[in-house]
């Protein structure tokens, strides 16, 4: 493991034909296919010590975790990410089905199982809920047409200025439909069961936004995405850099990590470059922030060269849910525990927005939910690099302002309160995991809890975010796309399109496209 040149060390040489602020998922993708296709001299800067925003992995000894890939769709043989993660990659990357149950949700003590397959979903459903069965049928077709009309929608975000203007309120106004509807009132127009809503937006943690507040395009997005089963990088996380660093290195292009970005620099209405946080001026002619949205044009971008029109538009866009990430270490095998691929959503009950509401207004609140997953059991390769052993990944909602004391003080040196901050939430946390994962308790040999501010040590994210900006019909409303006011300047990653690996890499598709033309989703999507 360990992608990248570490900026600190090795001096930074030679001329680049684009910068890359950032090595998530949408930087990797917009840097390599710059490199493939044209052949780009394209530098990626990242603040971390590690290369992979999201998308890395950590250690601590004897155990592996992966921060923010849990499952992944659309890889199979037949999925739509294959063959450009193929195309990329130059097959470097590998991923290892989770089971057919690729989500069991628990509501209190009932549980209800996601399984692979459209027609499997839908009769697994129906089994549980066989007097639903008429609004299981109009859900799946509900989802199935927003999921067709958001190519046409994200198609229009690529295309030059002009050509948008005239053709793409066309493109758009199908996804519109149903974006600018939330997933509440969507499920709510098909079923008075409130059991059947808590089971059918029980992946909102994937999102963030509860049903109440997300846009029912994103909801459809996540659950097309694991339509056909879910899969996880052979080696973990790690391995996406890993896979991507070769192809941007081909063209002469590098990946620099511990390297923070201070500002972007324009002049005129152009960007140039950036300045780096020791303040040397890197030049290039195209620049390309996978920093974020409000990264981007909240410290990265001079306030006074943002138009009054994109700052009004950001300002009715507030930021995704932060979370707190409990990272567990066992000394037994996945078989001795008995733990499979298989995620949990553990909720107290089926009333979710009810429960999140609840937990933001007072964090002493029951959890809202806990996500547990278990990458040990998900990676074939996890028993060979660490014998004996196992993880899992335990998450929940929380909000920045509960941890915003400690974020000017230093990782690992935030203080006595701190620490007992995160001591009561593990322990909660891990109170909800056990009552359906029993067999851990007493078996726990390490655990580390993420915090919000840790999210915006490593990431730079200002509030700490985990999704980006916050998926609501306002969002999809808006214009935002990879485009900026500014010149050479363009935006990647999941605020380009969507949450997520698969969004994630679609907004660095997109942001290609805009740099290169609309040739390159021909080229790279549609393979």
């Amino acid at each position: 493991m360990g992608v990248g040149v570490s900026y600190k060390q090795k001096p930074l040489t030679g001329r680049f034909d684009a910068i890359v602020i950032g090595s998530g998922m949408g930087g990797l993708t917009v840097a390599a296919i710059l490199a493939k296709r044209s052949d780009k001299q394209v530098l990626v800067l990242e603040r971390h010590y590690t290369a992979g925003g999201l998308t890395h992995s950590f250690t601590r000894p004897g155990y592996e975790w992966d921060v923010g890939v849990h499952y992944v769709g659309e890889v199979g043989e037949e999925g739509a990410l294959r063959a450009p993660l193929e195309y990329l990659t130059e097959g470097r990357l590998a991923w290892a089905p989770l089971p057919d149950t690729y989500d069991r949700v628990h509501l209190g003590e009932r549980s209800y199982d996601l399984v692979k397959g459209r027609e499997r979903f839908l009769a697994t459903l129906k089994d549980a809920f066989p007097s639903e069965a008429s609004a299981l049928e109009r859900y799946m077709d509900l989802v199935d047409d927003c999921r067709r009309a958001s190519a046409a929608f994200f198609t229009s975000k690529a295309l030059p200025s002009a050509m948008s203007r005239v053709v793409g309120p066309s493109l758009r106004d199908a996804y519109l439909r149903h974006a600018t509807r939330t997933t509440a009132s969507v499920i709510a127009s098909l079923t008075k069961s409130r059991e059947l809503m808590g089971v059918l937006t029980a992946q909102y943690g994937n999102y963030g936004s509860p049903p109440s507040e997300s846009s029912f395009a994103v909801h459809a997005g996540i659950v097309g995405h694991f339509m056909e089963g879910a899969y996880f990088p052979v080696g973990g996380a790690g391995a996406i850099a890993e896979a991507f660093a070769p192809t941007i290195e081909a063209a002469g292009g590098a990946i620099y990590v511990s390297a923070e970005v201070e500002s972007i620099l324009v002049e005129g209405d152009c960007a140039r470059g950036v300045r780096m946080g020791d303040g040397r001026e890197v030049r290039a002619p195209i620049v390309i922030s996978d920093a974020g949205v409000a990264n981007t044009f909240g410290r990265l971008v001079p306030r006074a060269l943002i138009p009054p029109e994109l700052s009004d538009s950001l300002a009715a866009l507030g930021p995704s849910t932060g979370h707190v990430c409990l990272y567990l270490g066992l000394k037994h095998t996945d078989e001795e525990l008995g733990l499979t691929g298989t995620n949990r959503w553990i909720f107290p009950d089926e009333n979710h927005d009810e429960g999140l509401k609840k937990f933001r207004a007072d964090p002493q609140a029951p959890l809202p939910f806990v996500y547990a997953s278990f990458p040990s059991a998900k990676d074939p390769t996890f028993r060979d690099r660490h014998p004996g052993r196992a993880t899992v990944d335990v998450l929940t909602a929380a909000r920045y302002e509960w941890f915003e004391p400690w974020a000017k003080s230093r990782w690992r040196r935030r203080g006595h309160e701190y620490e007992a901050l995160k001591a009561r939430f593990s322990e909660r946390i891990l109170e909800m995991l056990f009552t359906q994962v029993p067999q851990l308790r007493g078996r726990i040999d390490v655990q580390e809890l993420s915090t919000p501010v840790t999210m915006r040590h490593f990431g730079g994210h200002p509030n700490g975010e985990l999704c980006g900006l916050d998926h609501t019909p306002e969002r999809f409303a808006s214009t935002l796309g990879p485009r900026t006011p500014i010149r050479g300047l363009f935006l990647t990653g999941q605020d380009v399109a969507l949450v997520g690996v698969g969004g994630a890499f679609t907004g660095g598709v997109l942001a290609a496209a805009a740099i290169e033309g609309p040739g390159v989703l021909r080229n790279v999507m549609w393979r």
